[in-house]
């Protein structure tokens, strides 16, 4: 495992953390920026975007420990490389939060508790569970088939496909559960302001839904000569 792939892992998860955190704490009364789920969704799915172009070729672009995890259960990525991809991505999300919470007005911060993914007042957690377990899924069904899959070379899409899963996930998921589909981007933020409520779930639900969306991919959709 090369230093590079590691420091690719934490710069992606660094530009998917800082835009996401950054327009949810815009959002807010205290900053004024305006755009709501639109922008929130957008600063996520162009943030990834971007960050799977620039580091897709270095690390394989997984910036999420749900991911890493669904890459390790189908032969993509041994123990030893998946552990340090978790490490730097939770290093990532951990320092871009620090940086929006260093940023940012404390105002902020504190009206959006740092851009935390945290379901509506209204969402059992069942609810939570499903929901992130279901838009976990279909980002991770979106990487394999744009990015995995070498019958998606023909468009060539794999960055910006995956970005608008996300965009798209968080257009319908977000006033439900916050979307997050990233253990990661929910750790970096939970650390920095010491909130952990709910957090297991946005481990357990994703990692759950991922591993789902791999296998189902893996095992019936891509052809057996290309695994």
């Amino acid at each position: 495992m090369k230093p590079s792939a590691l420091l690719a892992e934490f710069l992606g998860t660094f530009f998917l953390c800082f835009a996401g955190i950054g327009a949810i704490l815009s959002a807010t009364a205290t900053v004024g920026g305006g755009g709501g789920l639109v922008a929130i969704a957008l600063a996520h799915g162009i943030a990834l975007s971007v960050a799977v172009n620039a580091f897709g070729g270095v690390s394989g672009a997984h910036f999420n420990p749900a991911v890493t995890i669904a890459a390790l259960v189908t032969g993509r990525a041994d123990v030893p490389k998946a552990v340090g991809y978790i490490l730097s991505q939770l290093a990532g999300a951990t320092a871009a939060a620090k940086a929006c919470a260093m940023a940012f007005p404390a105002n902020a911060v504190a009206e959006a508790n740092l851009g935390i993914p945290l379901p509506a007042s209204w969402a059992s957690p069942g609810t939570v569970f499903g929901v992130e377990m279901i838009l976990t899924f279909l980002l991770v069904v979106a990487i394999f088939g744009t990015a995995l899959d070498p019958r998606g070379d023909i468009v060539k899409i794999g960055g910006f496909g995956i970005g608008l899963t996300v965009t798209f996930d968080i257009l319908a998921g977000g006033p439900v559960t916050g979307a997050s589909m990233n253990p990661a981007r929910s750790f970096g933020p939970a650390l920095v302001q010491g909130y952990w409520e709910w957090h297991g779930f946005y481990w357990v639900a994703p990692i759950a839904g991922a591993v789902l969306g791999a296998l189902v991919y893996h095992h019936l959709i891509l052809d057996k000569e290309k695994k």
